[in-house]
């Protein structure tokens, strides 16, 4: 069986729905192809599930500091992880839900579901069904990667999806990643009552960041009552009955004897089993697919979308790809992915909101560069929250008075960063914020203080 469309999209992750629904209301014929579950890794296993985890988290965090704010809780403060799952499963299959009413009320789009791989550049089988089209965009998200490491392939172990499933508090949860996705489930785990150790192979968490955010990072998890091991030269696993050992080093220093076993040590994308060969698309070293500007593939007629172009790994970003898809072919404007800016989170608690380059980046540059700083304890705001952990830090330009980048680490961080994402957006100099009035009291507010205090680099 055959059928042409006018559009095929594979993957029904961030791109993918939205896309669909502007070629659909531009008259065309579209075929959306999902093998698994509609709303990518944000809806099932992302975002949605892990900040539904870590709002619980924090509510545990919250109600075990309630004497600090003169409330009274009696007793110990004990979490029900099958309610927690059944809260996070409620939240996400909502959204998945949404997600397939949505595709169902389109026009003209048929929903396909399946494994689809290439036949040509014009054609994609699902199973016994070969669709052809013209247009060909590819979402097909990316998954955790299995390190290569002695005897991981040996033990039982999680990774960003498994330990969704878990509905146990794991006696002692060893993280082996100590970057983004590893430490929110580091800090949600410990708050919900896990032992946590988080180990690292580099000499320092998150290690994209500067020193100071990492420093700050560990200090934040460690005053937690987390176990930060860094330099982890030789990790390695080995059986120990129904638990596993973890080994850090190559010599005889003492191993670590972990209940479970999360990997959170990178992604690889989802392109090595959709037959690009057959249709002649190129993908890099990584197996991440090669994309313009525009997000077009070295195929006329094929895209690639979200986290298999190598684009960015956010769901903010899959979606941009397809506001730059959607612009290019249907509005007559010629956005770009490099027209945008490099925003990200890390959903600690206090989070980390970032922007553009930091401050090690700029002095790399060998731009001349203006630093401003604040810590969280000078933020009233924070202070009225008892929250007080972190700070904030802006770098600018000193010959063009543009903001290069920004970090804020403290409480609502991941909110307070959009004001200088958008003055950095709208190519304004760090003086129109620094001239602005914010609402107080806010986190926000300090910043026009911070860049009022620009000082150089030593």
């Amino acid at each position: 069986m055959s059928r042409a469309f006018d559009a095929i999209i594979i993957g029904a992750g961030q791109a993918g729905p939205p896309l669909a629904g502007r070629l659909s209301a531009a008259g065309m014929t579209v075929a959306v192809i999902e093998r698994h579950l509609l709303g990518g890794t944000c809806v099932n296993d992302g975002c949605m599930p892990t900040k539904a985890l870590v709002a619980s988290a924090y509510a545990a965090h919250m109600a075990r500091r309630a004497a600090d704010f003169g409330v009274a809780v009696e007793g110990d403060v004990s979490v029900d992880m099958t309610r927690i799952r059944a809260r996070r499963d409620t939240i996400s299959t909502n959204a998945r839900n949404g997600v397939e009413k949505w595709l169902a009320g389109m026009a003209h789009c048929t929903l396909i579901r399946g494994h689809a791989r290439f036949e040509s550049p014009t054609s994609v089988r699902v199973d016994d069904e070969l669709l052809t089209s013209n247009r060909i965009f590819i979402n097909v998200g990316a998954r955790a990667l299995v390190p290569d490491m002695p005897g991981v392939n040996d033990v039982p172990t999680l990774n960003n999806t498994g330990i969704l499933d878990l509905d146990i508090l794991p006696p002692h949860l060893v993280v082996i990643g100590g970057s983004y996705i590893g430490l929110e489930f580091a800090q949600m785990y410990r708050r919900f009552g896990s032992q946590v150790t988080v180990v690292e192979k580099g000499p320092r968490l998150v290690s994209r960041e500067d020193p100071d955010v990492s420093d700050a990072i560990r200090d934040i998890l460690e005053a937690e009552g987390i176990d930060v091991r860094t330099e982890a030269e030789c990790i390695h696993f080995t059986p120990q009955g129904d638990k596993v050992e973890v080994g850090l080093h190559c010599g005889s220093d003492p191993a670590l004897i972990a209940t479970h076993v999360l990997l959170a040590v990178g992604r690889v994308p989802n392109t090595d089993d959709l037959g690009l060969d057959a249709a002649g698309i190129a993908v890099d070293k990584r197996g991440y697919i090669e994309v313009d500007d525009q997000l077009r593939t070295n195929v006329p007629g094929i895209w690639a979308m979200g986290d298999c172009n190598g684009k960015g790994a956010f769901t903010h970003t899959s979606y941009n790809d397809y506001e730059i898809v959607a612009a290019n072919l249907l509005d007559n404007d010629t956005r770009k992915v490099s027209d945008r800016l490099s925003v990200y989170a890390l959903y600690i608690d206090p989070p980390l909101g970032r922007v553009g380059m930091s401050e090690t980046a700029a002095r790399a540059s060998g731009r001349k560069v203006l630093v401003g700083k604040r810590p969280m304890t000078r933020v009233g705001r924070a202070v009225e929250k008892s929250e007080t952990q972190g700070f904030m830090k802006v770098v600018v330009d000193a010959e063009t008075q543009a903001i290069l980048g920004a970090a804020i680490l403290g409480t609502s961080g991941d909110e307070a960063i959009h004001g200088i994402i958008d003055i950095m957006s709208a190519g304004a100099p760090y003086t129109t914020l620094q001239r602005t009035v914010h609402i107080h009291p806010t986190v926000s507010e300090l910043i026009p203080t911070v860049l009022g205090d620009l000082k150089p680099l030593e």
